[in-house]
């Protein structure tokens, strides 16, 4: 095999170490990566020792891989990323287990009064056809009046946290001493037990390594409309970013993955017998109230 020149991407090149701002105080930003496009078109054809094609069988070769669901290809690619963003977000965002984590470590070092507050139109009711969901949102005057009570909380819970250091009151951007005992001569707990008092708005940052693959399963996931805003967030900028880093892949990944539906056997016999002008209800077709549904949307027929 010949010796290929490591894959430079330029335009990628050019944000890393950028901060791309999500949420209020939260970010995104490229720390490193590895292989292209390139890279998973020359994993793919390697077992049969291909050579150098063109642009247009680049993307034709990716479309099929993801297509047919050939997954190996996309872990050559690999992208660090650098992540400050809320404890309640990181704890949805750590049950994608196919990545390396590094967090930063309260045990370790005294967190900064960040705490991330939705705006006014993020504050909504509880969803009453998804368990897990946000609803129609409230109206201005109570929406403030939470965000009232989120920020009063938070300040409070962060004052309490100092205290339990030793340390005075911090203003907004000012750093916290590491050592507890340099604070005023007073004596805290131990960081370790100081943070516990510390709500799940909180900002923490981590460094999180991911192949290509596993990447596009975590955006699949979380790009969902049923994902919660602040990790759709997210979502959103690290897809801008694998935008500039793989193009083709990413724009498989729309087509396919992404913006595609998948229908179990059930559903299929339902859509040919739709599409031969025969409708019928739910159960007439063996479907739950749901996945009739999500035919119906599918086939623009929900009107």
């Amino acid at each position: 095999m010949q010796n290929i020149p490591r894959v430079s991407v330029a335009e990628l090149d050019a944000m890393l170490g950028v901060k791309h701002q999500v949420l209020d105080k939260g970010f995104v930003r490229v720390v490193d990566y590895m292989g292209s496009d390139s890279a998973v078109v020359q994993a793919a054809r390697v077992s049969y020792g291909e050579g150098t094609k063109t642009s247009r069988q680049d993307e034709g070769l990716i479309n099929y891989l993801i297509k047919h669901k050939h997954t190996s290809p996309f872990e050559m690619c690999e992208i660090k990323l650098h992540i400050k963003l809320p404890i309640f977000i990181a704890r949805q965002w750590i049950r994608h287990r196919t990545a390396n984590v590094n967090e930063v470590s309260a045990r370790y070092s005294v967190l900064p009064n960040e705490f991330y507050i939705p705006e006014v139109s993020n504050i909504a009711s509880q969803s009453k056809d998804n368990k897990q969901g946000r609803g129609n949102t409230i109206n201005e005057e109570k929406a403030r009046q939470i965000i009232a009570v989120l920020t009063e909380d938070s300040e409070s819970c962060y004052a309490n946290y100092l205290k339990l250091l030793g340390q005075n009151q911090l203003q907004p951007n000012e750093e916290a001493i590491t050592n507890p005992s340099d604070a005023d001569g007073q004596e805290g707990i131990a960081r370790e037990l100081a943070r516990i008092n510390l709500s799940l708005n909180f900002y923490t940052e981590w460094y999180w390594k991911i192949d290509l693959h596993n990447l596009l399963h975590f955006l699949n996931l979380r790009l969902h409309p049923h994902a919660q805003f602040e990790i759709r967030e997210y979502a959103r900028v690290i897809f801008e970013i694998v935008q500039k880093w793989c193009p083709m892949s990413a724009k498989a990944f729309e087509e396919h993955i992404l913006h595609s539906k998948t229908f179990s056997q059930k559903a299929l016999n339902a859509i040919s017998a739709m599409a031969q002008g025969k409708r019928g209800s739910a159960e007439e077709f063996g479907l739950s109230a749901r996945e009739y549904k999500e035919v119906l949307i599918a086939l623009k027929l929900d009107k």
